[in-house]
């Protein structure tokens, strides 16, 4: 890796940021983070348990490791807080660059993918409200398009060549692509909605790579930076993700539920059949027929259908 890269190496997860001065990201896959204990060092931009140190009339002094002992000020200190307690604090830098500690909760940490109000507009670029008394900053090389104050926009956090907490817009540099994962089917995954196309919606799995939800898996609305659970839906050979909003144990009780509604609405009957056209299976119940053939042939099953040569009967 180029000297001139800033490795941001996050402690909680298990890949690296990487930034530059171009313009330009590079991610690292790093080992286990519980494989790497001699590895660890407290970064700025991340949260951590951290024990007192000292008391002070402005606050207490904070056992950062690496970066040396750490302010947190009095305004943000447990009303109960003593010398040799831990406090679960976030590290980040005060106005004058120096690393201080605070028990406010960031909406994003470095690493990290959020959607954000911008707060003001000035010579440097937008500053926006990411929960601390202090905005991050997103300078104007590093927006996708010029950002409007009260709007919100999906950045992502890193660390600036100085080691500044700074945040851009230009997400498509920031998600992993080509890089191996571990994903498997039905696994639960935190999605974040980034994009819509022809096919669907792009979303980012778990803070790291870009997801496809197909349009015709999507049975609700979406919006832009909306933060939802989904599953992984199936890894494809070329590493790509297919997702869905809904479990495979929830699809096929949607379906299940789909036929029997319309059987008891038409007398108890329906009739299609596992022979019939895949089109007007989709125009009677709205789904494939594999997911109709599947369906019924669990109904048939558990004996709550009975399947005739010109349809099939509620029991």
């Amino acid at each position: 890796m180029p000297s001139s890269l800033s490795v941001v190496e996050r402690s909680q997860r298990d890949w690296s940021v990487s930034c530059c001065v171009n313009n330009r990201f590079e991610f690292a896959r790093l080992p286990h983070p519980h494989s790497r204990k001699a590895l660890f060092m407290m970064e700025i931009g991340s949260s951590y348990e951290l024990q007192v140190l000292k008391k002070t009339d402005f606050g207490f002094y904070l056992n950062a490791d690496n970066l040396g002992e750490v302010l947190l000020p009095t305004k943000h200190a447990p009303a109960d807080l003593q010398v040799d307690d831990t406090v679960h604090v976030f590290l980040y830098l005060d106005s004058d660059d120096r690393p201080i500690a605070t028990t406010q909760t960031p909406k994003v940490e470095v690493g990290e993918f959020a959607f954000l109000e911008v707060k003001d507009n000035t010579p440097i670029g937008a500053f926006m409200d990411w929960g601390l008394d202090k905005d991050v900053l997103v300078p104007f090389a590093e927006q996708h398009r010029p950002m409007n104050v009260g709007n919100r926009y999906l950045v992502f956090l890193y660390l600036d060549n100085q080691g500044r907490i700074t945040a851009t817009s230009k997400i498509d540099k920031c998600v992993l692509e080509d890089d191996e994962h571990d994903f498997h089917p039905q696994q639960p995954v935190d999605l974040i909605i980034a994009n819509s196309t022809e096919l669907g919606f792009k979303a980012i799995v778990d803070q790291s790579y870009w997801g496809l939800l197909y349009k015709d898996d999507v049975d609700q609305r979406l919006s832009f930076g909306q933060s939802i659970q989904g599953y992984i839906k199936r890894v494809r050979e070329d590493g790509k993700i297919d997702l869905s909003l809904k479990s495979s144990q929830e699809v096929r009780d949607s379906h299940s539920q789909i036929v029997q509604d319309y059987l008891r609405e038409h007398n108890g009957f329906a009739p299609i059949h596992d022979k019939s056209p895949p089109d007007q299976i989709s125009d009677l119940l709205g789904m494939s027929k594999k997911q109709f053939k599947k369906t019924i042939g669990t109904l048939y099953k558990q004996r709550i259908i009975t399947i005739e040569e010109d349809g099939i009967r509620l029991v």
